[in-house]
């Protein structure tokens, strides 16, 4: 997999406005934040099901009922299509646990 030319990952993160890019690296990244230490494990392990069929896991990072994730391909040093698919995902599950 190729990390994605400039032109298509701002385009991309025009479709994932709470993300953004990283500084000193080539990755994405958001804060997600629960109402609880439960709803945030209960998203971390949606998100592990898909990431693990998909191959692909996310770096992240959990205190109580925020969880900042980092995506980035690290074979193709950089982001790639893989991470902008988990992203949307992720921005799925966010939505639909927090009933909006």
């Amino acid at each position: 997999m190729q990390k994605l030319p400039i032109d298509d990952l701002k385009a991309a993160l025009k479709r994932l406005p709470d993300w953004r890019l990283a500084d000193g690296r080539e990755a994405i990244i958001r804060k997600f934040q629960f109402v609880d230490f439960d709803a945030a494990f209960a998203f971390m392990t949606r998100v592990a099901l898909l990431a693990a069929k998909m191959d692909h896991h996310p770096e992240w990072f959990n205190v109580y009922n925020r969880v900042e994730v980092t995506l980035a391909t690290h074979d193709a040093n950089g982001v790639t299509q893989k991470d902008i698919d988990l992203a949307m995902a992720m921005d799925g599950y966010a939505t639909l646990m927090s009933g909006g």
